[in-house]
């Protein structure tokens, strides 16, 4: 309960000092740092310690990459600055959810196909406002091991593709702590998140940024879904099979 609390008083502190910043810049309409240093304070804080292999976009470009927990959120935004498409239920998470607002998160309903149109024109508004976005075809948290295969309705976005926008693969790895870290099966998110702040020391988050490709050298959301999770595959050393 010690470190709990300690590292909540840590999150407090990062936040009184982020958020005051943040709405400066944003009243003199500068684009503002803070929200991706209060993530990667909030990384930081949680144990992760960050290893980078390869070089992210800074704009133009769709993040797609694997999902193990919320956690990813913040640890692959205090690196690339990206907003993300996570699932609404995260919203509802208490703290996480907010925090994710200040990243401008979008939160989408996949099961939700009448909305799908209306997602994907949220989608191209906020890569068009944001420069970068980060998506988790998979539509839901893995355990490191397997690599489930990618929904394609949310890469419509790329469907025409938008002019001058890149994709990259992007894989995450907690390394020896992914199993006892990744948020799978019924776990309710509060629980999730109080054992990550419980736990002792700290963990490796690898993110792996594979080569970028331009989506229209393989025209079409499943193309695209399927030569992303090939690359992802390739960087944890995994056999590829097609996506879904």
């Amino acid at each position: 309960m010690i470190r709990i609390a300690l590292r909540l008083a840590a999150l407090v502190v990062a936040l009184l000092l982020a958020l005051p910043l943040h709405l400066l810049w944003r009243l003199v309409r500068l684009p503002s740092p803070w929200p991706k240093w209060f993530l990667a304070s909030v990384g930081w804080i949680i144990g992760a310690r960050r290893r980078i292999v390869g070089t992210p976009l800074r704009r133009d470009v769709v993040f797609v990459s694997n999902h193990l927990s919320w956690m990813d959120i913040p640890i692959l935004a205090g690196c690339n600055g990206s907003a993300f498409v996570a699932k609404a239920e995260l919203r509802q998470v208490p703290l996480v959810g907010w925090l994710c607002t200040l990243n401008r998160t979008i939160f989408v309903r996949r099961e939700d196909r009448m909305a799908v149109a209306d997602q994907i024109n949220t989608l191209r508004d906020a890569l068009a406002d944001t420069w970068a976005i980060t998506i988790f075809p998979e539509g839901t948290t893995g355990d490191g091991e397997t690599l489930l295969p990618f929904k394609a309705a949310l890469l419509a976005v790329l469907d025409p593709p938008p002019p001058g926008v890149l994709v990259q693969p992007v894989r995450i790895d907690y390394g020896a702590a992914t199993r006892e870290l990744a948020w799978v099966g019924d776990e309710p998110g509060q629980a999730h998140a109080m054992r990550v702040l419980r736990r002792r020391g700290s963990f490796t988050a690898t993110l792996t940024f594979c080569d970028p490709f331009d989506p229209h050298d393989v025209p079409g959301r499943k193309a695209v879904a399927a030569e992303a999770r090939a690359r992802i595959a390739a960087a944890g050393g995994e056999g590829a099979p097609a996506a879904l």
